[in-house]
């Protein structure tokens, strides 16, 4: 309960929380790295199949096509992920971790140890859905 009340009255976290949160952060962008590297080795690699009849290399060239699209996807969406978790240390760096970029509060710790690059709090998280 202490927390919560000195949460609502801190401008900023401290340096101790903003540590935390930056091996949390260096965690999560080392996993991502490897999981981006995981989708682009699957973006590159070839279609070693063997068997020549026409209709099973048909078939199995169209879910290549689909899952070398699905693997591009995934790997945009991962490259961002990865920007936004940098720009989220970059943020550490300047001590303006952890503040809505809307609102000027913090945003609460569940949240960031949910999203650790969050620039939103939820409030105005929901405020900006509403509007679209």
């Amino acid at each position: 309960m202490e927390e919560t009340v000195n949460t609502s009255e801190k401008t900023r976290y401290s340096d101790e929380e903003l540590a935390e949160f930056k091996a949390l952060i260096l965690d999560r962008l080392a996993q991502a790295r490897k999981d981006l590297e995981l989708l682009q080795e699957n973006v590159a690699s070839g279609n070693d199949s063997d068997d020549t009849a026409p209709t099973f290399k048909i078939l199995e060239e169209g879910a290549a096509v689909l899952s070398k699209e699905e693997n591009s996807a995934l790997a945009v969406r991962q490259i961002k992920y990865i920007k936004n978790l940098e720009n989220a240390l970059i943020r550490i760096e300047n001590k303006t971790y952890g503040i809505c970029r809307v609102t000027g509060k913090l945003i609460p710790k569940e949240r960031l140890r949910a999203v650790p690059h969050a620039t939103l709090s939820v409030e105005a998280k929901m405020n900006q859905n509403k509007r679209k």
